[in-house]
């Protein structure tokens, strides 16, 4: 009996080969070795503006004035922002500033302190 992988979506042991890939019959969820392959890889790493590598948590600096959207205001450069998280997409940190509320920043406007 061949052992094939269990479902990346719900874990399953009950998968079966068809034809290329893979199908789970307890879901019904389909795939292929590679697309499984690719998923098992490291998760994007997050890198700031000088190449320092970004965790949950860090403390980063503002690098550039930041036009607020909906905001006559704006974050100066220096401004410190503590307890950082990641996320997937274009701007990829999650955040709170004081005087501004939550916020999401790309990586690439700000410095590891």
């Amino acid at each position: 009996m061949t052992n094939f992988p269990n479902c990346p979506k719900c874990n399953s042991a009950y998968t079966y080969a068809d034809g290329s890939g893979f199908v789970c019959p307890e879901c019904g969820y389909e795939w292929t070795l590679e697309s499984s392959i690719e998923n098992n890889e490291d998760t994007k790493v997050v890198k700031d503006a000088y190449g320092n590598v970004l965790n949950d948590g860090d403390t980063v600096t503002i690098i550039k004035d930041l036009k607020v959207k909906g905001s006559s205001s704006s974050i100066k450069i220096g401004t410190k922002v503590r307890n950082i998280r990641l996320i997937e997409g274009d701007h990829d940190i999650d955040c709170k500033i004081d005087g501004f509320g939550g916020m999401q920043l790309k990586s690439e406007f700000v410095k590891k302190a």
